[in-house]
C-alpha cells in the first residue's frame, strides 16, 4: 500500500467579498512508504470542535482526536464496517471532559444533559439520529443502533420503539453525570466561552464505503428540549458513496452554531459541491457562498461554523508502474469561520495520527472570514502490494 498526504502550507488568498478572507491549501505529498502485504486500508478524520481552542488546553484537545483517529482505524483494520468505525472514533471524543459532547457537554437551563447525535451510511444512504436526549453515555451509540435496525427495516414509515427497549444497558446513565467545568458554568450562569465545540468524524473504508457522524452537547444553557444541527437531516452530517450521478464518495461533519448550518443544510450543500473537479475551491465557494453569504443568514452579524470532508474515487496506478494496481485517492479538508478548528486524520498505515489545531490567519474576523486546509491520501489494494 501507498500514503502520501500532509499538512497544507498557507496563504493568503484574496475573496470575491472583501469582507472573506480565506486560506488557501497547497497540498505537499511526502514521499510514499510501502506497508505489509495483505494489511487493510482505510482512512478517518476527525475534529474536536469549530470555536475557541485555548493554547493552554491544545495538548488535551490534540490528543483525544489521536486517540479517536486510533479507536477508528483499529475498527477498519479488523475488518468492520464504516459506520462502525465512525462510532468508535465518536465515542473516544464523547468521553472526552473537554468536547461538547457526552461526558462533557454543556447543561441546559435545569443542569441536566440534553445531547444530539446522528451518523450516517454512505452505501445505504441510511441514517439515525437521536435529538435532546438524556441518560446516555454515547449519544451516537444510539444513532448508530437506530440506523441498524432501520436498514433492517424495523423502523418503516418513522414507527420508532422506545429506545431503551432495544438498548444495552451499559449505554445508560444518570443524566446528571457532567464534568466540574460544566457544573461551574452552570452554576455562575455564565456563557461567555464563546466555544462550539460539536465533535464530528469521517472515514472511508477498504471498499470505498463512507460514512459520518457528529455528536453534540448543544448550547451551553439552553432551554430544556432544544434540539440543535447534530440531530438533522442534511445539516449535521452527511455521507454518500459514489454512483450514476456522483463521481466521488463524500462524507461531511459539521461544527459550531446549529442555527446557522441547519438554515444552510450546510453538510449536504458540501457534500453536492465536491462533485466537481477542484475539492478545494468548491469547499471554498460553499463557505463564502451557501455558508457566510448565504440569503438565509443575512442579518446575522458573524457566521460561525466549521466542517471537515472526504472525498474519494477509484483511481488507476501511477502511468510509469508495469503492474495493474488500483488505489482508492482520498482527498480531506477542513475549513472553519470560528476563530479555531481542531482535527486529526490517520490512515490504516500510519503508526500515530496527525492532529493539528487550525487558526484564522492573524486579522481576520470570526464569522466573516474561512480557513481552508487538507491534504491528499493514496491507499493501495492490500492485494496489488
Amino acid at each position: 500500500m501507498t500514503m502520501e498526504k500532509g499538512i497544507s502550507s498557507v496563504e493568503v488568498l484574496p475573496s470575491k467579498s472583501s469582507q472573506v478572507t480565506a486560506v488557501k491549501v497547497v497540498v505537499k505529498e511526502p514521499e510514499a512508504k510501502q506497508t505489509q502485504r495483505g494489511k487493510r486500508v482505510g482512512f478517518v478524520l476527525v475534529h474536536a470542535g469549530a470555536g475557541y481552542h485555548s493554547e493552554s488546553k491544545a495538548k488535551e484537545y490534540k490528543h483525544v482526536c489521536k486517540r479517536a483517529c486510533q479507536k477508528a482505524i483499529e475498527k477498519l483494520q479488523a475488518g468492520a464496517l464504516a459506520t462502525d468505525a465512525v462510532t468508535a472514533a465518536l465515542i473516544e471524543l464523547e468521553d472526552s471532559p473537554f468536547t461538547n459532547a457526552g461526558l462533557g457537554s454543556n447543561l441546559n437551563l435545569l443542569g441536566e444533559i440534553e445531547c444530539d447525535a446522528s451518523i450516517m451510511d454512505g452505501k445505504s444512504l441510511n441514517f439515525g439520529a437521536v435529538g435532546a436526549l438524556s441518560g446516555i453515555k454515547n449519544p451516537v451509540s444510539v444513532a448508530n443502533r437506530l440506523l441498524c435496525e432501520g436498514q433492517k427495516g424495523k423502523l418503516s414509515a418513522g414507527r420508532i420503539p422506545p429506545w431503551k427497549t432495544f438498548l444495552s444497558s451499559s449505554l445508560c446513565c444518570d443524566p446528571f453525570l457532567f464534568s466540574s467545568l460544566e457544573c461551574t458554568v452552570w452554576l455562575e450562569k455564565e456563557n461567555d466561552s464563546g466555544t462550539l465545540d460539536t465533535v464530528g468524524a469521517v472515514v472511508v473504508d477498504q471498499e470505498g464505503n463512507v460514512a459520518a457522524a457528529v455528536s453534540s452537547g448543544g448550547l451551553a444553557l439552553k432551554h430544556p428540549g432544544r434540539v440543535g444541527q447534530a440531530a438533522l437531516y442534511g445539516c449535521g452530517c452527511w455521507a454518500e458513496n459514489t454512483g450514476a450521478h456522483n463521481p466521488y464518495s463524500t462524507a461531511v461533519s459539521t461544527s459550531g452554531c446549529g442555527e446557522h448550518l441547519v438554515r444552510t443544510i450546510l453538510a449536504r450543500e458540501c457534500s453536492c459541491a465536491l462533485q466537481t473537479e477542484d475539492a478545494h475551491q468548491a469547499l471554498l465557494e460553499t463557505m463564502q457562498n451557501k455558508f457566510i453569504g448565504s440569503p438565509f443568514l443575512a442579518n446575522e452579524d458573524g457566521v460561525l461554523g466549521g466542517v471537515i470532508v472526504l472525498r474519494s474515487c477509484r483511481c488507476s496506478a501511477e502511468p510509469e508502474s508495469s503492474q495493474e494496481k488500483p488505489t482508492l485517492l482520498v482527498e480531506f479538508l477542513w475549513s472553519h469561520t470560528t476563530e479555531s478548528m481542531c482535527v486529526g486524520y490517520m490512515s490504516a498505515q500510519d503508526g500515530k495520527a496527525k492532529t493539528h489545531i487550525s487558526r484564522l490567519p492573524p486579522g481576520a474576523v470570526a464569522g466573516q472570514s474561512v480557513a481552508i486546509e487538507g491534504g491528499v491520501c493514496r491507499l493501495e489494494s492490500p492485494e496489488s502490494s
